[in-house]
């Protein structure tokens, strides 16, 4: 017992890195950045802009997250940003749509998007990066076809208050957006931790032929979380529509790899070895802190997008230390659950059973 109790320590300790060591090196980088700025970083207005700034940012990883957690990807994040914003501007300033009705539309586009991804991926049995690549180049392709290339700018009499509050106002002195984040986050906290849509999609993620013995269907819950993606996708070009008020057939793709980055870095964090919300969060609050500090010291432009392929590079090389930590621990741990009765698996033995194969891909396994 006793030559157990060090092993122990040496494990809390690692957990606790693991889980929080990506929140405790936000907290380094503001401090750093915070003495290296002393005037202009740690001030209300800094936060206010980061917030502002990176709030979409934040949105589109969470719904980049929710294919991940099943272990597939979706690239078509970044072009459906594009074309959502341009088709919400378009709506209301070409066809004439009322703001809210614009809105249902590009959100139902956004999920209908979502929808054929996962038909693609499992019906198709296309690989998640080829069919969303796929889909993505189509859906800029749209975009070229509605704006032909020119941007969408309103008339004179402008957009609607009520549609450019949803982006431009505050609440309690802070941006609205990060307000929506926080909503957007505590909503997936909910359905993936306390739910049993969660587990299953956690279950699939982690071992699909357990997911298949569990009975678990594990094409419809796939497309679902394809839907949610891409329903998370047309909220954020929504977003970005009422932000910028002006309709550009290229912005989108300026989000697709902060989104990735965010997103796998964030498997790293909270819950160490799966997706999650909370950890995508802490994850854009390291690349919001990075990029707003880097800005302010004056970095030349090309800093930005080394910044975040380095990222990008340093998220996939830990998410996969993390599952093959996580691997050697699921084999190395005795199992004192008795089996089911009658041979069965029940959802909670799938989600503690590690893979059959170490996973070759940056998704970690699930708890």
């Amino acid at each position: 017992m006793t030559a157990g109790l060090p092993f122990r320590r040496r494990s809390t300790v690692g957990h606790l890195i693991g889980s929080y060591g990506l929140l405790a090196l936000a907290g380094v980088l503001f401090v750093v950045f915070a003495l290296a700025l002393p005037d202009t970083f740690p001030t209300m207005a800094n936060m206010t802009s980061i917030l502002s700034t990176h709030s979409l940012t934040a949105i589109l990883a969470l719904g980049a997250m929710i294919p991940i957690v099943t272990g597939k990807f979706d690239l078509s994040i970044g072009y459906g940003l594009g074309l959502w914003h341009v088709m919400t501007l378009q709506l209301i300033v070409v066809a004439g749509w009322p703001w809210p009705l614009a809105c249902l539309g590009v959100l139902v586009g956004g999920a209908l998007t979502g929808v054929i991804n996962g038909f693609l991926v499992e019906f198709a049995r296309i690989d998640s990066f080829i069919a969303t690549l796929g889909t993505g180049s189509v859906l800029y392709a749209i975009t070229g076809w509605v704006t032909k290339g020119a941007r969408i700018v309103p008339g004179p009499q402008g957009l609607s208050e009520a549609f450019t509050g949803m982006a431009d106002s505050k609440l309690l002195g802070l941006p609205t957006s990060g307000f929506y984040v926080l909503v957007l986050t505590a909503g997936l906290w909910l359905v993936l931790e306390r739910l049993p849509i969660g587990r299953y999609l956690y279950v699939i993620g982690s071992n699909p032929r357990t997911a298949d013995l569990v009975g678990i269907p594990t094409r419809r819950y796939i497309i679902y979380a394809f839907t949610g993606s891409g329903l998370v996708t047309g909220f954020a070009g929504v977003l970005l529509a009422a932000r910028q008020q002006i309709g550009n057939p290229s912005v989108g793709l300026d989000f697709l790899l902060p989104a990735f980055v965010a997103a796998l870095l964030g498997s790293t964090a909270i819950k160490p070895g799966r997706a999650n919300p909370l950890g995508t969060v802490v994850a854009v609050s390291i690349l919001a802190i990075g990029l707003s500090g880097i800005g302010q010291l004056g970095a030349d432009f090309w800093v930005t997008p080394l910044f975040n392929g380095v990222t990008l590079l340093i998220a996939v090389g830990l998410a996969g230390y993390s599952a093959r930590r996580r691997l050697r621990a699921g084999l190395a741990a005795p199992h004192h659950t008795p089996p089911p009765p009658s041979g069965e698996t029940s959802v909670e033995s799938a989600m503690a059973t590690p893979p059959e194969n170490p996973p070759s891909s940056p998704i970690p396994p699930a708890e």
